[in-house]
């Protein structure tokens, strides 16, 4: 199978092909024949030691299923491989345990490259009868470890069976013996097929295909057939299928039936055999598989009721001979659709239907509204062969029962197996160009199915189903009758290959369209297995041709934007923002307002997805119009009056259900429309969002700012105050969005309240309760925040800027985060404070060291440094490893250079700069040797050894390994009675 890649980042929408690099898988041959030779010749050696021989069968294994999707490559070599496995099987020196092992080895074959083609090959002489039936009765059909050689010894014994002898010249010399009476052949086989039709493994299948070969003999029809479906008749209708025993006696008996039923079931049987069914009621089991081998008789039993032709009514397109088509092709001429005239047709269907017909199509009707898909698959294709054979007024009215299934009050069940009977009555030429204009509209539909069960939805099956008949009609028709109804498919086909939730929709879908080769190229096979692609790079490429855009831009309005799923919902959204510069009007004066009673709505999904699309397109009008140097509001008409109105209102709606969800996408609204600078500064609403914090620093920039660099005094008091009274409060989630607000604050926000900024998170900091956890490290963040923000001068006001009057402050409320091991129900929830500390320690640190190191003391600088020392010696991977690069980091800044390091050169020995990079922190045996090394330094041994106690107390076993104290002997120089006391009097301390 050849792939074809493409880069799931190439924007389409630039005009030219995006990169294909394709990547051939395909076999070339089987190129594994000399040492598969070699495997079956060693077998009879193997065989005698269970490990040689699980060996030599898992490889076997492994080379055949390299062929699954190339079975023919085996062709050339499958007689010399069968012939070297019966050799040994037919040999009298071969042990039991290595003819089974030939067997299986025989059964890989068949599973690969097929029973049908690979038992053809199968010696089937007169000579070969008897062995093969005498060997098959010896086996014991209960022993679970040998079905494949009764398996494969039931498809010997079915070609055997077709010689073309009378059965009954086998037994003359097998009655020579008067004091001996032998069973005759034809009973014998009979008998051997009835009883593996009731076993429970996969020999039933095999015996099935005996059986469908052996009573279709003249001479077994002749003299057996009517007691074997008596027999057959009589074990469906005293089997239930309420018990496992039952299920499989029924399976086995329908099987038999199915297999070349049209020859089985001649005339005068059907309607008993149907009649039978009815009776035993089939079509109602509980169990799949018998209802779709119901289903699967029933068709065939259909077909012996109807004679045996091809209706000369159907539409046919060109010839049915390739040589015709390609002589025709090669002279320049048209192949037209074949349609008789009516004189012909009138001759052709001058027959009686009987009234059993009636009854198998309502049946096969039945099967393609249940439940499971094998089911509906094989009434769809009964269906087609059946209505292949009548009358076209009555193939008429199948067709129209097909279409009764496209019901909203159907489930999505029927409309799957309505599509699936489509395709098979197209595909025949059954459905004729009449009917056209009554089946596109209603596989438009289907293309989009999509219907809500709970926390999931149902219709991925029959929007595939969908595309599989626009498949079968682009194959089925001449272009001209498509012609109509070739641009509605088109856009609805690739609407599904870039928008459907489901990737096998979108493979499915991925066809052929106007434009076909450009959108083929950037819409492959491979190019939409990647969601993100679809909707943000392969929708801007294929809407660049104008056929398509609005009709996406419709579709992701109707049908994305209120999908159940979130992540659509989003995408929907983002893709709406990348479309709008192909249609900026009707994104503007269409689109907009059909967003705003959406927006207002009673349906959450609907409400957070409009709001969210009427977020990204005023951002991406807003864009257009600054590039061609307008006023936004002459490319946002429409948004300036209606979003004002959705803002307010949705704002009600998100403090109330939904919430959660609503929040985020009022934020994202907000935040895109002050990007945009929509001209709103005077309006009251705006003084209504305060709270969301994604989109506080943009909405501060462009309304909370009366000049540059300077703050709305009243605003200013009311938000500061707001978010510092959030702080205190009792609900984690109010103090985690009140310090995340107090973190986002633009400059001017902050000029002159910086101290009673840094005091509110310093006290939030300070309270170790165990349900404020989450607060503690939204805090430690947001102080990290503030002060990059506010900027650092060494004579600067406390109440502005980062200086000698608040760092040490600052410094000390992180330090204090660094020892926060509180402990829940979740594990060491405190590690997520110790994380955000050092994050905020080394983003203050390096704004210092940038503009003015000396506040940085040594004591403040060696307590960071032993810190995140201790913190690199952690036992969870994660934090040790963010620890150690904030570590290395720090020690390697130079620009400047971090001062006041405790042995700053023997810390650079230990991390070299040029290894730095190397170091996997996240492995305990590459980490802990180098972190060892500095207890040989004062400064750090103490924090290092504390470190470590925590790890060696851990449940990891390479962690303790790596960092016990015989460990920290070899990587150290401390003595083992040192690291002991040190031990005790850490336990003390602790």
């Amino acid at each position: 199978m050849a792939q074809t890649d493409m880069d799931s980042g190439e924007d389409g929408g630039g005009g030219g092909e995006p990169e294909v690099i394709a990547k051939a898988s395909v076999l070339g041959g089987f190129t594994e024949s000399t040492e598969i030779r070699a495997l079956i010749s060693s077998l009879p050696v193997v065989h005698e030691s269970i490990v040689t021989l699980e060996s030599a069968i898992e490889r076997f294994l492994v080379i055949m299923d390299r062929y699954q999707e190339q079975p023919h490559l085996l062709d050339p070599h499958l007689e010399w491989m069968l012939n070297l496995l019966l050799e040994l099987i037919r040999s009298e020196q071969s042990p039991p345990l290595l003819v089974h092992l030939g067997f299986k080895f025989l059964y890989i074959i068949s599973k690969v490259r097929g029973y049908k083609i690979f038992m053809q090959l199968f010696p089937h002489e007169v000579a070969d009868v008897q062995p093969v039936l005498d060997l098959l009765c010896r086996q014991d059909p209960r022993d679970p470890e040998t079905w494949e050689t009764r398996y494969m010894l039931l498809l010997w014994l079915s070609m055997t069976c077709l010689i073309p002898f009378d059965l009954s010249r086998l037994d003359g010399h097998l009655t020579s013996d008067p004091s001996q009476t032998r069973e005759p052949i034809m009973d014998r086989i009979l008998a051997v097929a009835k009883s593996y039709l009731m076993v429970t493994d996969k020999s039933r299948d095999a015996a099935s295909v005996l059986v469908s070969k052996f009573v279709t003999r003249p001479d077994v029809k002749l003299k057996r057939l009517g007691d074997f479906l008596d027999w057959s008749l009589t074990t469906i209708s005293q089997a239930s299928d309420q018990t496992m025993g039952g299920t499989v006696i029924l399976d086995g008996a329908l099987q038999s039936l199915c297999y070349h039923g049209t020859s089985v079931c001649v005339c005068s049987s059907a309607p008993v055999v149907l009649q039978c069914l009815d009776q035993c009621h089939v079509a109602e089991s509980s169990q799949a598989m018998l209802r779709k081998l119901g289903v699967k008789l029933v068709q065939r039993l259909g077909l012996t009721f109807l004679k045996p032709r091809l209706a000369k009514w159907r539409y046919q397109r060109g010839s049915r001979s390739l040589a015709a088509n390609l002589s025709l092709s090669q002279s320049g001429s048209t192949v037209k659709a074949v349609s008789p005239d009516m004189e012909t047709q009138s001759q052709e269907e001058d027959y009686d239907i009987p009234e059993e017909v009636e009854n198998v199509i309502e049946q096969l009707l039945g099967g393609l509204k249940d439940k499971e898909t094998i089911v509906r698959w094989s009434a769809a294709k009964g269906i087609g062969r059946v209505t292949g054979r009548l009358p076209r007024e009555l193939a008429d009215e199948v067709v129209g029962s097909v279409l009764d299934c496209f019901s909203f009050q159907e489930t999505d069940n029927a409309w799957h197996g309505g599509c699936l009977a489509l395709a098979e009555l197209g595909r025949r030429g059954l459905l004729v160009p009449s009917r056209l204009p009554d089946v596109v509209p209603l596989i438009l539909k289907a293309l989009v199915y999509d219907e809500k069960r709970g926390a999931c939805s149902v219709g991925s099956n029959v929007r595939d189903a969908a595309c599989y008949v626009c498949w079968a009609f682009a194959r089925a028709y001449e272009p001209t009758e498509l012609k109509p109804f070739v641009t509605q498919i088109a856009c609805a086909l690739v609407i599904t290959a870039v928008f459907d939730r489901n990737v096998n929709c979108r493979r499915a879908a991925s066809g052929t369209f106007p434009y076909g080769i450009d959108i083929v190229v950037a819409a492959d096979y491979f190019a939409v297995g990647n969601l993100n692609n679809c909707y943000l790079s392969i929708s801007v490429y294929i809407a660049s041709f104008p056929e398509y855009t609005r009709p996406m831009i419709d579709h992701l309005v109707a049908m994305k934007i209120n999908h159940w799923d979130g992540v659509i919902r989003q995408l929907a959204t983002k893709a709406l923002h990348n479309l709008t510069p192909q249609a900026p009007d009707y994104m503007s004066t269409t689109v907009m307002p059909q967003l705003l009673p959406i927006a207002l709505g009673i349906d959450l999904h609907s409400r957070h997805g409009a709001i969210l699309a009427s977020a990204e397109i005023s951002h991406a009008l807003y864009k257009l119009a600054n590039q061609n140097n307008r006023p936004v509001t002459d490319c946002v008409l429409s948004v300036s009056c209606l979003c004002p109105v959705c803002v307010l209102s949705v704002s009600c709606l998100c403090r109330g259900f939904g919430g959660e969800l609503m929040r985020p996408a009022v934020c994202s609204l907000i935040e895109n429309m002050s990007v945009s600078k929509m001209p709103f500064k005077d309006d009251p609403v705006i003084s209504e969002f305060s709270y969301p914090v994604s989109a506080l620093a943009a909405l501060c920039e462009q309304y909370y700012q009366p000049q540059p660099g300077m703050a709305d005094p009243q605003m200013q008091e009311v938000l500061v105050s707001q978010y510092i009274a959030g702080l205190k409060s009792t609900e984690v989630l109010t103090r985690c969005g009140s310090a995340l607000a107090l973190g986002s604050l633009p400059r001017f926000m902050i000029h002159g309240k910086l101290h009673q900024i840094l005091s509110g998170l310093q006290q939030s900091c300070s309270q170790r309760e165990v349900c404020f956890t989450e607060a503690r490290r939204d805090a430690a963040k947001a102080m990290a925040q503030v002060c990059v923000t506010a900027g650092v001068s060494a004579q600067g006001g406390s109440d502005s800027v980062v200086c000698e009057g608040n760092v040490s402050a600052v410094y000390r409320a992180l330090l204090d985060c660094m020892t926060d091991y509180t402990l829940d129900s979740r594990g060491d929830v405190g590690a997520w404070v110790r994380e955000a500390a050092m994050t905020s320690l080394m983003e203050v640190t390096l704004c210092v060291v940038g503009t003015a190191p000396q506040l940085l003391s040594p004591g403040l600088v060696n307590g960071m440094m032993c810190s995140l020392a201790q913190q690199s010696a952690e036992k969870i991977d994660r934090y040790r490893a963010h620890a150690g690069s904030v570590f290395v980091r720090l020690l390697h800044s130079n620009n400047p250079a971090v001062p006041h390091i405790p042995h700053r050169e023997e810390l650079l020995a230990i991390f070299p700069t040029e290894g730095a990079e190397g170091l996997n922190w996240n492995a305990p045996s590459q980490a802990f040797p180098h972190i060892t090394q500095l207890l040989r330094l004062p400064q750090y041994q103490y924090h290092t050894l504390l470190g470590l106690t925590v790890s060696v107390g851990g449940l990891t076993e390479s962690t303790v390994r790596v960092c016990s104290p015989v460990s920290l002997c070899v990587c150290s120089s401390v003595s083992v009675a040192n690291v002991a006391l040190c031990l005790v009097s850490v336990a003390s301390c602790l």
